[in-house]
C-alpha cells in the first residue's frame, strides 16, 4: 500500500471551493477518521443535503458479542429509498477508549471494501486490504470505488470481516457511518447516517433491562408530556455511561439511540441525550395520545418488560440545582444562583434571566412519525428580578 497524505475537515472545504470536482475522488474511499468516533469526524464533515429517511445498521452473526482472536462475518446495510450512490467507513475501538483500537478488519472478496491505515495524529495514511502495525495503530474499513455502485437502489449492504481482540478487552463499540448519495458527482445533497454497537464482553450476561420508574426529567415527578424531557430510571438499562455528543447528531436530527441503546414511548422513538446502566435521559416524541401509556427501553437487541407512563398535555417543571435553587442563567450564559453556590464573587444587581423548565408548552407543532423531530432545548422564561451570584 502506497502512503497518502491525510486531508483533513478544512483541507477539504478549501479543496472544495478550489476544485469541486476533486472530492469526487472520495468515491474511491475517504479519508480515515470519519466512522463518527468521539473526538474524529463523520462523512457530514464534507457532504451535506437534507435529513434522510433511511438509516445505516450492521448485522452480527450471532448478536452484539465476540469471543476473543476469532473472526466474524458483519453486514452494513445502508437504506435510503430516494439515493442512488453509496458509501461508509467503519471502525472498532475499546469502550473505555475511544482512541484505542479493538481488533482487525478483512475486506471482503467482492471488491467492495477496503482498508485505510493512519496514526493517532492522522499525519498519513494507506490503503489496502492489510494494515501494517509500525506507527499507524487506527484502522479503519470502507467502500471502494466500486463500492459505491452508482445506480444501485436500496438497501445496499457491504460484507467484511472483524477479528476482535486475541484476549478479552471488556465492552467494544462499533462506531459506522453511512452517505446515502444523489449520484450528481458533488457532495451536496446526500444523507448522512450514523450509529455506534456496544458488543458485550465474553461471558457478559445480556440481562434485560429493568424501569423501576418513569418520570419528568426536571421534577422527577410522575407525568410527562410529549417533547418534554424524561428520566426513565432501573437497571441494566446500557452497558456505558454517556451524554450525547456531536457525532450523535445527523444535521438536525436528534439521535434515536445511543451505542444501541434506544426508547419507545407509546410506540414512537424518543431521543435520547444521556445514558448509564441506571438512568436514561430522553426527550419525548411528538404524541397526541393522553393517560398511561407504555415505555420501552432495547439495550442492544435485549428489551425488557415495558413500563408505564402518565402522558399529559403539559407537565411544568423547572430544572433545580441542589434540589431547591430553579437553574437560571444569565444573557451571557453564567449561572445565577446564591453567594457560595457558584465559584464566582457575589454581586447583586437588577438584571434579566433565563430560567430552564420542561413540559410547559408544545414549542412547536406536531412531527410526522416519518420525519426526525427537529431538535429543540427545553422551554425557557425570561424574568426580572433581583438576585445574588
Amino acid at each position: 500500500m502506497a502512503p497518502a497524505q491525510h486531508i483533513r475537515k478544512g483541507q477539504l472545504a478549501a479543496l472544495a471551493i478550489a476544485v469541486p470536482v476533486a472530492l469526487l475522488a472520495l468515491g474511491s474511499g475517504p479519508v480515515a477518521g470519519v466512522s463518527g468516533v468521539p473526538g474524529e469526524e463523520s462523512c457530514s464533515g464534507c457532504h451535506n443535503g437534507p435529513p434522510g429517511q433511511g438509516n445505516v445498521t450492521i448485522t452480527f452473526p450471532g448478536g452484539a458479542s465476540y469471543t476473543p482472536g476469532v473472526k466474524q462475518h458483519q453486514v452494513v446495510t445502508i437504506t435510503d429509498s430516494v439515493q442512488r450512490r453509496w458509501g461508509f467507513q467503519l471502525t472498532a475501538r475499546l469502550a473505555t477508549s475511544a482512541a484505542t483500537q479493538a481488533g482487525s478488519f478483512t475486506p471482503g472478496a467482492d471488491g467492495y471494501t477496503q482498508l485505510v491505515c493512519t496514526q493517532a495524529n492522522f499525519h498519513s495514511e494507506t490503503f489496502g486490504n492489510a494494515c501494517a502495525t509500525n506507527g499507524m495503530p487506527l484502522e479503519y474499513i470502507e467502500h471502494t470505488q466500486s463500492g459505491t455502485r452508482p445506480g444501485a437502489k436500496s438497501p445496499v449492504t457491504f460484507e467484511f470481516d472483524w477479528t476482535p481482540p486475541a484476549s478479552n478487552a471488556g465492552n467494544l463499540i462499533l462506531y459506522v457511518a453511512a452517505n446515502a448519495a444523489n449520484g450528481d458527482n458533488s457532495e451536496r445533497g446526500d444523507h448522512i447516517y450514523t450509529a455506534r454497537y456496544t458488543v458485550t464482553a465474553p461471558g457478559a450476561q445480556s440481562l434485560p433491562p429493568v424501569i423501576s420508574s418513569v418520570v419528568n426529567g426536571a421534577s422527577f415527578q410522575q407525568a410527562v408530556s410529549a417533547g418534554g424531557w424524561v428520566s426513565i430510571l432501573g437497571s441494566n438499562l446500557a452497558g456505558n455511561t454517556r451524554p450525547w455528543a456531536a457525532a450523535d447528531f445527523t444535521g438536525p436530527a436528534l439521535p434515536a439511540q445511543l451505542d444501541g441503546v434506544g426508547v419507545k414511548i407509546n410506540g414512537r422513538p424518543a431521543y435520547v441525550s444521556y445514558i448509564s446502566p441506571s438512568q436514561i435521559n430522553v426527550q419525548a416524541p411528538a404524541d397526541s395520545a393522553l393517560g398511561p401509556v407504555a415505555v420501552e427501553v432495547n439495550n442492544n437487541g435485549t428489551s425488557g418488560t415495558a413500563s408505564s407512563a402518565q402522558l399529559q398535555a403539559v407537565s411544568p417543571a423547572f430544572f433545580l440545582w441542589s434540589g431547591k435553587y430553579a437553574v437560571a442563567t444569565r444573557q451571557d450564559f453564567s449561572l445565577v444562583g446564591p453567594s457560595g453556590l457558584f465559584p464566582a464573587p457575589a454581586r447583586y444587581r437588577r438584571s434579566r434571566a433565563t430560567r430552564s423548565s420542561s413540559g410547559a408548552r408544545d414549542s412547536a407543532p406536531p412531527t410526522p412519525r416519518s420525519r426526525p423531530e427537529p431538535c429543540r432545548p427545553p422551554t425557557r422564561y425570561a424574568a426580572w428580578f433581583r438576585r445574588s451570584a
